[in-house]
């Protein structure tokens, strides 16, 4: 699995949206795309899709800006790949959305296919936003010391 962009960007927004959440500080697109290095338009992007999975909601007015929907801990990292990419198989037999090929009931490699598939998606669906953020903060920590 590799993932794109989106995965990438959209995963370093949420993050850093979660090191707000406790504050109740909502963060702006400008805010976000300056903080964590992502095209204006781009990150636009990203949040709207965010937007829809209903992991993400917007606060229009002076105050406004765009907070998560959910506490940290109760979005998985999964949740977010699977808003922003699709899917997250390693390869197409063992996606979730079928698979045309004729091999799969044959196919030597596809039971590794499978518990490779098994533990990233436990990886994905276990990690929280929180732990994300935690892991964020302390690295931020670091640097700066």
């Amino acid at each position: 699995m590799k993932l794109s962009t989106k995965g990438r960007y959209g995963i370093k927004a949420m993050v850093d949206l979660a090191t707000e959440y406790e504050s109740g500080e909502k963060l702006s697109i400008a805010q976000l795309s300056e903080r964590q290095g992502i095209s204006y338009a781009y990150l636009e992007q990203l949040i709207a899709l965010l937007k829809k999975a209903g992991l993400v909601k917007a606060a229009r007015g002076a105050q406004g800006g765009y907070t998560l929907a959910k506490t940290p801990e109760n979005i998985s990292v999964g949740e977010v790949l699977k808003a922003l990419e699709g899917s997250t198989a390693l390869v197409e037999c063992v996606g979730t959305d079928g698979t045309d090929c004729e091999n799969v009931c044959s196919c030597a490699a596809r039971p590794l296919w499978l518990k490779l598939q098994r533990r990233i998606d436990d990886v994905l669906d276990s990690t929280t936003i929180k732990d994300m953020a935690e892991d964020y903060i302390i690295q931020k920590e670091r640097l700066n010391s």
